[in-house]
């Protein structure tokens, strides 16, 4: 198989990394480019011991490094290019940056993400802890949590505050959930399926969505009922019984890509 044929099913992911990472297109795909031409002219190639992807991310790394590892690029006006979480990521500290979207948006291991900054499992870990605790510090925000069963409310209450947010509610059933978002607008939701008087939060999110725009997380013990292919689609879904760190980087994640929803004051 040709070199070609074994890259191209991920070119469209590095160019989204490279993208994200330098906070600008153009920057992102010249580096891509580079690195591309590199292995072409044999000057550099892919480790054979990896998988093509992370061989390939490697190498981009390995020539965006000896490049000077631009960030970003500014606009005339002095502003960095991009979105709003184009403009977060700047932010945090270059090397946290890394290993958070090569585990947060391309969905390497840890182990994966250390064989491509070529650093041991640890400093990995280290970094995303870094990372996350800048994004959480930064997106401090109000939490909905729909859960019935008090125990875990509780739990993932005590989660969602170690992150610094902010808990406005713990509503049990669909109704609840309606008149809390009523009251005050959160800038998270985390929900269960299965509520007390057999009301859906899948019903409930429903309804949240249909007034407002506000990151989901769903947490529950019956993951099969979203996995339907309709709305609201899970794009965070965690199976109880749950890790909390896996909670804690879900939310990080869902604040992180989601537009910036400051807390709003009760009505």
């Amino acid at each position: 198989m040709s070199l070609l044929a074994r890259l191209a099913p991920h070119l469209p992911y590095i160019r989204r990394y490279a993208r994200a990472l330098t906070g600008d297109q153009t920057t992102g795909d010249h580096y891509v480019r580079v690195a591309l031409e590199a292995l072409a002219a044999g000057e550099r190639s892919l480790d054979a011991d990896l998988s093509p992807r992370v061989a390939l991310y490697r190498v981009f790394h390995a020539i965006w490094l000896s490049s000077g590892a631009q960030l970003e690029a500014r606009r005339e006006d002095g502003a960095t290019a991009g979105d709003d979480a184009a403009q977060r990521l700047m932010r945090i500290a270059p090397r946290s940056r890394q290993a958070f979207l090569l585990t947060a948006l391309e969905g390497f291991t840890p182990s994966e993400a250390a064989q491509i900054l070529d650093c041991d499992f640890g400093e990995v870990e280290r970094l995303i802890s870094d990372a996350q605790a800048e994004i959480d510090a930064e997106l401090a925000t109000d939490v909905l949590i729909i859960e019935d069963e008090p125990v875990i409310a509780a739990d993932i209450e005590a989660l969602v505050k170690e992150l610094g947010h902010q808990v406005t509610d713990i509503a049990a059933t669909r109704g609840e959930a309606v008149d809390a978002v009523a009251r005050r607008t959160p800038g998270l939701v985390l929900a269960d399926i299965q509520l007390a008087d057999g009301s859906s939060g899948i019903d409930a999110v429903k309804d949240i969505l249909g007034r407002m725009d506000v990151p989901v997380i769903f947490i529950t013990a019956f993951p099969e009922r979203l996995l339907t292919g309709e709305r609201p689609e899970p794009t965070f879904l965690i199976t109880k019984p749950f890790q909390p760190e896996t909670v804690k980087a879900a939310i990080g994640q869902a604040l992180f890509f989601h537009p910036r929803r400051t807390r709003t004051k009760a009505a």
